[in-house]
């Protein structure tokens, strides 16, 4: 059984930074992936990065490519959204999930991820 318990999320001005958190406890083992995705009011849960916890290998949605860096702490079980130049639309419910994901396309899609945190709220304001 694996838990995910996101934190860092919060109020900030637009172009502003946070960086989220996504501690995990239990065993990740080889195949498994870290994601991030959000839920903004009204609109369907969306995919906004990934990592493979053994490779590094990253995946993002275009619309944070530049922006928003995913990385991971294997020693801690600990995955990182570094989220810069914030803009109102990124804000939402941000919440990791992590499943034992193949092939690589399903990174993606919601449905492959088998756990997930309970959300934590961003805010950006314009």
């Amino acid at each position: 059984q694996v838990q995910l318990v996101e934190s860092g999320g919060g109020l900030v001005q637009a172009g502003g930074s946070l960086r989220l958190s996504c501690a995990a406890s239990g065993l990740i083992f080889s195949g498994y992936v870290m994601g991030w995705f959000r839920q903004a009011p009204g609109k369907e849960r969306e995919f906004v990065a990934a990592i493979r916890w053994t490779s590094g290998t990253t995946y993002y949605v275009d619309s944070v490519k530049g922006r928003f860096t995913i990385s991971r702490d294997n020693l801690r079980n600990t995955v990182y959204l570094q989220m810069n130049s914030l803009k109102p639309e990124d804000t939402a419910v941000y919440y990791c999930a992590t499943g034992r994901i193949y092939p690589a396309s399903e990174s993606r899609a919601s449905r492959a991820y088998d756990y997930w945190g309970q959300g934590t709220q961003v805010t950006v304001s314009s």
